[in-house]
């Protein structure tokens, strides 16, 4: 496949089928591109919308590539595309916590920030975890914590290649809207949150075919997770629905109240804080929103409500802060 002709196709306002999308990022991956050849590939979809099939052909070829981690029990993933541009706080990380300790077992896949001060991969690894890919340890995770996290790089090492491009660019590309779909755990359950609204169709038309319970949400300020800024749209396996903060019994945030740390030092401060208690109100509003939709992801039939008072307790109790702790005691 020769690349000069793939960008031809593209500059051109063509689109690639599910195939050729598929063979292009199976080539991206074993180095058969030089590095200019794979930045002009990427920079592309900085500039024009991605198609469902080539979104699809790209996620099927990264978890054929994958080193898979299957575990007995039906695990959730909470991940956000990253790219939104807006250095929150750990939100999705924090909620994964929150979420084990709600008692959902959580496989959580994570990596380096790209767009961002501090990814999950950064906070926790500031923290002291080890990554690994022993899927042994992995499920003593789970056992111990009921939450295993999945260092990307380790379950995709196909994509070594790529990530020296990515981290030059230090931007979204198209590889931080696969991210999510790409967990090497095949989760049944999943909460993804993306930057764009029309993102969020295409995942949730990707997701209904599937077998998984999921959400997908997008807050309509722009964030890739709720925000509580304003409204949100989610999609889930029954249809999509508008929701505001006041639906889920929550106060109305700005943007100061949502801010991450400038380094990861900064950023690993306000995420202990919030699992010691003290956070602010605002911190654990958004904590309790993002989890408590992971739990109703899961379990669709107890309502948003009831998961969302899961998501309290769990956070108020100090449980998330236990399964922390224990997380970490690898």
């Amino acid at each position: 496949m020769v690349m000069k002709t793939i960008l031809g196709e593209l500059i051109d306002h063509r689109s690639l089928t599910k195939e050729t999308a598929h063979q292009v990022l199976i080539d991206l991956a074993t180095a058969k591109f030089n590095a200019s050849q794979t930045t002009a590939f990427m920079t592309v979809y900085m500039m024009r919308a991605i198609t469902v099939d080539e979104l699809q052909g790209f996620r099927d070829a990264m978890l054929e590539l994958c080193i898979p981690a299957h575990f007995e029990q039906p695990v959730i993933d909470l991940c956000g595309t990253g790219g939104d541009g807006k250095n929150t706080f750990n939100i999705s990380t924090l909620s994964s916590f929150v979420v084990a300790a709600a008692g959902q077992p959580v496989a959580k896949h994570g990596n380096y920030g790209v767009s961002s001060a501090c990814g999950s991969s950064n906070v926790l690894e500031y923290f002291g975890y080890r990554f690994t890919n022993d899927v042994d340890e992995l499920k003593r995770s789970i056992d111990r914590a009921n939450i295993c996290f999945m260092h990307a790089p380790l379950f995709h090492p196909a994509m070594k290649n790529v990530a020296p491009i990515r981290k030059e660019l230090g931007v979204k590309t198209f590889f931080n809207m696969l991210g999510p779909m790409v967990n090497p755990a095949f989760p049944t359950r999943q909460i993804v949150g993306v930057f764009s609204l029309e993102l969020a169709r295409q995942y949730g038309y990707l997701y209904q075919n599937t077998d998984k319970d999921f959400v997908i949400l997008h807050s309509l300020g722009g964030y890739d997770e709720i925000s509580l800024t304003g409204d949100f749209k989610y999609f889930y396996n029954k249809g999509e629905t508008i929701a505001s903060p006041g639906d889920l019994g929550l106060p109305v945030l700005n943007y100061e109240d949502l801010r991450g740390g400038d380094t990861v030092e900064e950023s690993a401060g306000i995420f202990k804080k919030i699992l010691e208690g003290e956070g602010t109100v605002a911190q654990n509003a958004a904590i309790i929103a993002n989890a408590g939709m992971a739990l109703f992801a899961g379990n669709q039939k107890e309502g948003v409500p009831a998961a969302i008072a899961r998501a309290k307790e769990a956070l108020e109790s100090g449980k998330a802060l236990q399964a922390f702790k224990k997380l970490l005691n690898n």
